[in-house]
């Protein structure tokens, strides 16, 4: 498959990944909003339970960083959408994340990186942040306590935000509230009252938490 340059404005391209064709959507920073040189990569919830790129959780993230003047790609997973494969419980997702990372990277090669991801896809993310060395991450909602995931040994950057919902029914938010408080460099959190794992009602307030945050990452320049 030939490779796509990146695109100038929003578009949706096919990359070969280690699975086959993967499914990718690019969006420039939003109209009017002074670029900074920044490539986003978020990544979707769980392939199995219907997450992928349009999910309105990743979809809102995406929105957030575009407003900041961010360049963002989000993706689907093997076997999501039009991407190839068989789901592969976080494994082979981390392979397919670093395929796309390594796109960005040739293409936006004077970029920072930084990585978000949902759910599942924070999980992903974070399993990958040693490798691929993002220059920022975002968490929201990290599957924490899910006896299949490893959340030992991880390597985030300093740059970090982790977002939970105090109602969330889907991810124990007390398991990832005491996994932050024991980690030796724990991230920036942000604790969200009476919200639910798909922010129901809140994602102008996740937004917010993310625009509050991630505004004080951003770099000068160009890409």
């Amino acid at each position: 498959m030939q490779t796509p340059p990146f695109p100038q404005e929003s578009a949706t391209l096919m990359l070969d990944g280690p699975a086959g064709p993967l499914e990718v959507a690019v969006d420039p920073p939003d109209a009017g909003t002074a670029p900074h040189p920044v490539v986003a990569v978020i990544c979707h919830p769980l392939s199995t339970e219907g997450g992928s790129m349009h999910n309105k959780v990743v979809t809102m993230a995406s929105r957030a960083l575009r407003e900041l003047g961010v360049a963002t790609v989000r993706f689907n997973f093997r076997s999501v959408g039009a991407s190839a494969g068989s789901f592969d419980n976080g494994e082979g997702e981390q392979d397919d994340l670093r395929a796309v990372v390594a796109w960005v990277r040739a293409q936006r090669p004077d970029c920072a990186l930084w990585l978000a991801g949902f759910s599942f896809g924070a999980y992903v993310c974070l399993r990958a942040s040693g490798a691929l060395q993002p220059q920022a991450l975002i968490s929201i909602a990290p599957p924490v306590g899910r006896r299949t995931w490893d959340f030992d040994s991880l390597q985030p950057p300093e740059n970090w935000l982790v977002v939970q919902g105090d109602a969330d029914e889907v991810v124990d938010a007390q398991a990832v509230y005491q996994w932050v408080e024991s980690l030796p460099a724990p991230p920036q959190l942000v604790r969200m009252p009476d919200t639910s794992h798909f922010f129901h009602r809140k994602l102008i307030d996740l937004r917010g938490a993310i625009q509050h945050e991630a505004r004080r990452w951003l770099p000068d320049g160009s890409c």
